[in-house]
Order: structure tokens, then sequence, then C-alpha cells
């Protein structure tokens, strides 16, 4: 197994800390995300369900795919009647031409690339549609400058995406959005992050003090008990050639 490859699935360890620190998605990303004429949307690598809840609330029929059984158990504690199923984006376990739309959330850096767009054109309708979303931290205000210095920064750009032939025009969108969140979802935020997981327990535990204290000194930060953390949401979106 690579690096990559056990990176990615790390996070069952962390599912609670997953589900209470990681932010949701703009509703105007997800708007421009799904086409209108969407009723079937395949949410893939859907970790807890951050994005999953998102659309079960627009009242699409929504299956949840996911290659960890521990993601899913909090997704399904939250969502009881949407399907949730293990699978990877390189075999996806649904049938050819079964959805309007596959939506990737935070995720898509973790596929095979190729593999992964082969099956996605596979289950997806002729004409349908392929969206990638990620939340990438506003650094541009000062604590949270500082707070990439600790864990390391964002790139809020994903210009290197590339999709294969099977794919065609594929446009890019970014949405400024602010998430707010206690103290301790922020540590959660850090906690859940696949470095962190996997990195030596002294050097986990060195992040995470060194976040408290950013907590604790920071004058934007210090005796707050409701913080402001504000994301740049970039969205691809491409069509089944």
């Amino acid at each position: 197994m690579t690096e990559s490859q056990e990176r990615s699935l790390s996070f069952g360890s962390a599912a609670a800390a997953y589900e209470r620190g990681r932010p949701s998605y703009p509703p105007e990303a997800i708007d421009w995300l799904l086409p209108s004429t969407a009723r079937h949307v395949l949410d893939l690598g859907a970790g807890t369900g951050k994005l999953t809840v998102r659309l079960v609330e627009r009242g699409l029929d929504v299956t949840a795919v996911d290659p960890i059984p521990e993601m899913l158990e909090v997704l399904s504690s939250s969502l009881p009647d949407t399907p949730a199923l293990l699978g990877t984006a390189e075999e996806i376990p649904l049938p050819d031409d079964s959805v309007d739309a596959v939506l990737v959330a935070q995720a898509w850096h973790w596929f095979d690339r190729d593999r992964a767009s082969a099956e996605i054109a596979r289950v997806l309708r002729p004409g349908g549609t392929l969206g990638l979303v990620w939340n990438t931290r506003d650094e541009r205000l000062g604590w949270v400058r500082d707070l990439g210095r600790i864990i390391g920064h964002d790139d809020p750009s994903k210009d290197d995406v590339t999709l294969p032939p099977l794919f065609t025009g594929l446009e890019r969108r970014h949405f400024e959005w602010t998430s707010y969140l206690t103290p301790q979802a922020l540590i959660d935020l850090v906690a859940s992050r696949s470095y962190c997981i996997t990195s030596p327990d002294e050097v986990r535990t060195r992040t995470l003090g060194r976040v408290r204290e950013l907590l604790a000194t920071h004058p934007a930060l210090v005796n707050t008990t409701g913080l402001a953390l504000p994301y740049v949401t970039v969205g691809l979106r491409a069509t089944l050639a």
C-alpha cells in the first residue's frame, strides 16, 4: 500500500472528530455544481456525510459511497434512510447509467484518477455531471494564516486538476464563505487531517498543542467561545461526453 493510500484510509480512527470539526459546503457551490434536472446523485467518497446531508435536504435521491466503514456509520446515524455503500471510486457498487450526477467532496486527490474517471463515466447517464469540490481555508486573515504555519497551508487553486476526454466543458469557480465553530471543533478539525492521524504520537501531540496555544494566545481568539473561519470553496464541474 502506498503512503497516499494509507493516508486515504486513515480517517476511520478519527471519524467522530471529522464529523465534529469539518465544515459543510455553501449552498451557492452546490447550486452551481448540480444541474437543475439532477434527481439521482452519487456522493462519492462521502465520508461522514458533510455533503450528503445538504443533498438530502434538497429532496434528491442520494446514494453515498465510501471505503471506510467507520465513516459510513457516522453518516448513517444522521441519515438512516440514505443508502450508504462500502465501495471505492475505482469500483463503484452501482449499475451502469444509474445516476444523473456524481459529486466528489474533498476526496478527488485520493483517487486513481484514470480508473475513477472510467467508473464515474460508467455509472453516469449520458450527459451527466461530474462535480468536484474542496473547502480551503482563506489564509488572508492573521490567525488563519498562523494556523496554516502550524498545520500546513491550504492550496485554494486546484488548477492542476485535469479530466480525461470522457468529460467535456470543465469549469472552475470559487465561493467565499465563513464557517462558525467552537475552539474544540477547531482542534477536531486539525485532529481529523490525514497527516495528523498518521503522524507519530509525539508529532500529533505537539501539533495539537501548538493549536491550543494559538487559541489561548492570539488576540483574535483568546477567551472566545466561537470562531469565524473563512473559507474559499473551489468547485469544478464537467459533463460526460
